[in-house]
């Protein structure tokens, strides 16, 4: 069949699938594509004179790639990617494939790539940059432990071609030991402010062992998780300087950040409208990428400061005469710093939690356990929980010693947010921790409603 014949049909599945409400046809075509034709990606890859940008990590590669695709935005590049979040080789497969359609067409590829479809997704790409930002336990009963992932990453870097741009994160000890297993140059990214640091490294950090020797790590700082100032207790691996710093980080509430990063063309600064300490990472990922492009400092700090909350991720909607803010908390390191946003917030709070676990979240809801919730109870004046696992989330919360009078258990989602929003005083914001299925049911419900738009429009 000729690649010509290949395109029309894949696109013709896109159409339909938009059509039948089967979603936003954003998978589909591309499975079709690389059933007919296997080396699709490849072929329709090669096309984009600026090549292609991969970001993969356990959390913030939505957004990173949002934040990239904005400084890219401003220096005048077209860009393709699959905004809309799906992140396998389909995902990619139909974001390649819409941009061939495009008139001018694209110059350069941006994709955010599941942590478990990386290695595939590379060999077949094979990107002139690739950024990897950290790793943190997630999905158990799919990926197995932490370490099975670092162990693929490895494979994929040891891979990749020699001018390929590594950029990868300081401050995660498992991230940044791979290039230095790899024995490859390196741009690290990571956040040197004192003030950013926590008074103690979290007990549900993940990376506490060297993976050069195994031995237990020291924190000089830590600042989100297991990320921070890390050396080995036993060998000679310590955190690498990073290229591109963030000597500056001031969190603005849960409406945004202020940032300073330090870079090897000089200062950047941004007023960021995405909140938490989470993002301030992402955005000196962003920028170390945008660099690792060639996009000059002035576009960067404009691109960062035009960027919005992707769907789910900060994401603020108008619902009724309230406010409703979406943050995405799927695994023990997300959920935590969410917390630590959302107590950003300095009036009383009202929570609604969607716990499920269907494939794409993992069907294994222990990891809710390892989140440290118990700092939001002085502050909580109302919860309300809903999901497939909702009696877990409430059991929770009763345990960790909330009043059961303040707790509100409806199974059904829609139920559950009209009720978080009837019980909501004006003025005040409700903060939604959902987790990736229970989001996008959410948010299926809200654009049903007309205030918020379907995720596939991103793209």
């Amino acid at each position: 069949m000729t690649r010509t014949a290949s395109l029309a049909i894949a696109r013709t599945v896109g159409r339909l699938s938009r059509r039948l409400g089967r979603g936003g046809g954003t998978s589909a075509p591309g499975k079709v594509l690389l059933k007919i034709r296997p080396g699709a990606i490849q072929e329709l890859s090669a096309r984009l004179p600026m090549g292609s940008l991969v970001v993969s990590a356990t959390n913030g590669k939505t957004t990173t790639a949002r934040l990239v695709a904005s400084c890219l935005a401003v220096e005048g590049r077209r860009v393709l990617g699959n905004t809309a979040g799906a992140n396998l080789l389909s995902g990619v497969a139909t974001a390649l494939l819409d941009g061939s359609a495009r008139r001018p067409r694209p110059e350069v590829g941006l994709f955010e790539v599941d942590e478990f479809a990386l290695p595939e997704v590379a060999r077949r790409l094979r990107p002139r940059v690739l950024v990897l930002m950290n790793l943190f336990r997630d999905q158990l009963d799919r990926y197995g432990e932490l370490e099975a992932i670092a162990d693929a990453w490895a494979a994929v870097v040891a891979e990749l071609p020699p001018d390929t741009i590594l950029v990868l994160n300081a401050d995660d000890p498992a991230v940044a030991e791979l290039g230095a297993a790899a024995g490859r140059r390196a741009t690290y990214f990571g956040i040197d402010d004192p003030t950013a640091a926590l008074a103690e490294l979290p007990h549900a950090a993940d990376s506490i062992r060297c993976r050069n020797c195994a031995a237990p790590l020291a924190y000089d700082r830590v600042v989100l998780g297991h990320m921070g100032d890390w050396h080995c207790t036993a060998c000679d691996r310590r955190r690498p300087v990073p290229d591109v710093r963030a000597t500056r980080v001031r969190l603005e509430g849960t409406t945004g950040l202020r940032l300073e990063i330090a870079t090897p063309d000089g200062p950047v600064s941004a007023d960021i409208a995405l909140p938490g300490m989470h993002n301030a990472y992402n955005a000196t990922a962003a920028a170390a990428a945008a660099i690792a492009l060639g996009i000059p400092r002035d576009h960067i700090g404009a691109g960062l400061a035009a960027a919005d909350a992707a769907f789910g991720r900060a994401e603020r909607v108008r619902i009724g005469d309230r406010d409703a803010v979406l943050l995405l908390a799927k695994n023990p390191a997300g959920a935590n710093v969410t917390v630590q946003t959302v107590l950003l917030d300095p009036e009383p709070l009202h929570l609604l939690v969607a716990l499920n676990d269907r494939t794409a979240d993992g069907h294994d809801v222990s990891w809710i356990w390892d989140v440290d919730y118990e700092p939001l109870l002085p502050r909580l004046e109302r919860l309300t929980v809903t999901g497939d696992r909702a009696y877990d989330m409430a059991l929770r919360f009763v345990y960790a010693g909330l009043d059961r009078d303040r707790v509100t258990v409806l199974e059904s989602p829609e139920a559950a947010l009209d009720a978080a929003v009837g019980d909501l005083p004006e003025g005040r914001t409700l903060y939604v921790l959902p987790t990736y299925t229970a989001m996008l049911g959410l948010r299926e419900i809200l654009v049903r409603r007309g205030v918020a738009e379907a995720f596939w429009h991103d793209s």
